[in-house]
């Protein structure tokens, strides 16, 4: 074999993100055609990453509907991605992470057996039903997988205790700080109005996202009081939020927080512009995953909006601090880090466990070894 086709298969914004750079180091490498494949699980978050970071796409599922279900984008996911399969023949698809899309993704690999690739491996709650439906979608994944690339030392670990070979497991980095380096520049300009209006240098700015399914009704009560608390507790502090566009989302939001003006309700932003949003705040509190790997990198220390977290290599290295949904807990965390600034600058400085931006090459270098393309296998990440 001197050759070798490899497909990627993703369909939302984060997955796009973090395969960005990837899809960029396979095009480059003369031993390997690469087929890009998009479900549009996600349409235009999805397409603005894509215009980004100039993804050409071979094969566009365009999936999307009003109001889809989980049952609506794993059937339509599987009949259309099938028919591709069958028409590329590739030698190894590449899934990331823990969408609907990944795990059908998997899952039609495995019924045209094909070889799997699962990016981002072995992250773990050990809830199946938080974050929903993700901690499933990426256990199967696991399950599924030929390669499983784990962005940590304790993510390989979680495999092997599921009983992964571990000849199967590679420890990566995450391939999110290869993108992140790429986009965040310290002379940005925001192009948002509302982002261009605020007093940078004045105020102590905190960017905040929160969509998460099981957060919806009371979590969200919970955590946009606490926002109200804050601000009020500090008379620096200004709230940005990008609302995500489910409506049960938006509609918590402007019902909680409207009327303050120290919180700016935004629509979402293209990921250039996020990510240097992310690099300008003064801290960030979240219930996504993804925003607990990139904030480290960029030295900003994260309160995590939610009862558990998969991302536990960064509790344990101080740079992000799981403080769950209830108001009383969010603003003792918030007030600390306005007020104590040896433990705002613990969270700031600590080392981030999860890369140095060299993930996808690691990535690369693995599949050319796995399919005897590289006599050398390269060297794991050592980190997390």
């Amino acid at each position: 074999m001197d050759k070798i086709k490899v497909m990627t298969v993703f369909g939302t914004r984060p997955e796009a993100i973090k395969m960005a750079p990837l899809i960029k180091e396979l095009k480059l490498n003369k031993n390997i055609e690469c087929v890009v494949t998009v479900t549009a699980q996600h349409r235009e978050m999805l397409d603005q990453v894509l215009n980004l970071f100039e993804i050409r796409t071979d094969y566009d599922l365009d999936i999307m509907s009003n109001q889809q279900t989980l049952v609506d984008i794993t059937v339509n996911v599987l009949k259309k991605l099938d028919l591709v399969i069958k028409k590329e023949t590739p030698d190894l698809i590449l899934v990331h992470g823990d969408t609907t899309t990944t795990l059908i993704g998997a899952l039609s690999s495995y019924y045209n057996q094909i070889d799997i690739g699962h990016v981002e491996a072995g992250l773990r709650t050990n809830n199946k039903y938080s974050p929903f439906p993700e901690e499933m979608n990426r256990h199967l994944t696991g399950v599924l997988a030929d390669l499983n690339f784990a962005p940590t030392i304790n993510n390989k670990k979680n495999l092997l205790e599921e009983n992964i070979s571990e000849d199967k497991i590679f420890v990566t980095g995450n391939t999110v700080i290869d993108a992140i380096k790429e986009v965040v520049k310290d002379n940005y300009q925001f192009q948002n109005e509302n982002l261009k209006e605020i007093n940078w240098q004045g105020k102590k700015v905190i960017l905040m996202t929160a969509h998460r399914r099981e957060n919806i009704g009371k979590g969200f009560k919970e955590i946009f009081k606490a926002v109200n608390t804050i601000i009020k507790n500090n008379p620096t502090a200004e709230f940005v939020f990008p609302l995500h566009l489910n409506p049960l989302v938006r509609k918590a939001a402007y019902k909680y927080l409207k009327a303050n003006d120290k919180v700016h309700l935004i629509e979402p932003l293209v990921y250039e512009e996020f990510a240097n949003l992310m690099n300008r705040a003064y801290f960030i509190m979240t219930d996504s995953g993804g925003i607990q790997e990139e904030a480290p990198g960029l030295g900003k220390p994260v309160l995590v909006l939610r009862d558990t977290t998969e991302r536990q290599e960064a509790v344990e290295a101080g740079t992000v601090k799981k403080v769950g949904v209830k108001e009383k807990n969010i603003v003792r965390e918030a007030d600390r880090l306005f007020k104590n600034r040896k433990a705002y600058l613990q969270m700031a400085e600590a080392i981030n466990p999860y890369g140095d931006g060299k993930a996808v090459q690691r990535i690369v270098d693995f599949i050319l070894f796995r399919y005897k393309l590289k006599g050398v296998k390269p060297e794991s990440f050592q980190g997390g």
